[in-house]
């Protein structure tokens, strides 16, 4: 599985507004709605906030995977967003979150929903292509990069 095929540039988000957890979930749910990538937003936003609640979903190196499983969805898509300023979001190493990757998929399709947090793992354990990223400056850009770094590696 390729992000790209989940990713489209108009879910990523460069410097969002939230300041906390919670809005910065909000905001990420919002721009899948807005785009109609998601039906019911308001059932997205509870499923992945109470996926947060459970167990932090912060992986460590300034980078979040918050997702949720819901009914209503049809299939697996992705949100980024890139914080104006780090969110502390409980992360497993301490530090507070620049990168937010978030996951939607449908209640019935495990398969897909591992494979696009394994690849994400995968895509962000590259030291350089994580600082770049991290970076980066437009959505457009970041989208770019994840192509970029996702043309490189075998399908």
């Amino acid at each position: 599985m390729r992000l790209t095929e989940i990713l489209q540039p108009a879910f990523v988000k460069v410097d969002l507004a939230a300041t906390d957890k919670q809005q910065a979930i909000s905001e990420l749910v919002d721009l899948l709605g807005a785009a109609d990538a998601i039906e019911d937003v308001e059932a997205l936003r509870e499923a992945v906030w109470n996926r947060e609640q459970t167990r932090t979903t912060g992986i460590g190196h300034g980078i979040a995977i918050p997702h949720g499983k819901i009914a209503q969805c049809t299939h697996l898509t992705m949100a980024l967003g890139k914080t104006a300023t780090p969110i502390e979001f409980g992360a497993i190493d301490g530090r507070p979150v620049e990168l937010i990757f978030l996951l939607a998929s449908p209640r019935d399709q495990t398969g897909p929903h591992i494979q696009a947090l394994a690849q994400i793992s995968h895509l962000l354990t590259d030291d350089d292509f994580r600082t770049t990223i991290m970076k980066a400056s437009s959505a457009e850009e970041i989208y770019g990069l994840i192509a970029g770094q996702e043309a490189k590696a075998p399908a």
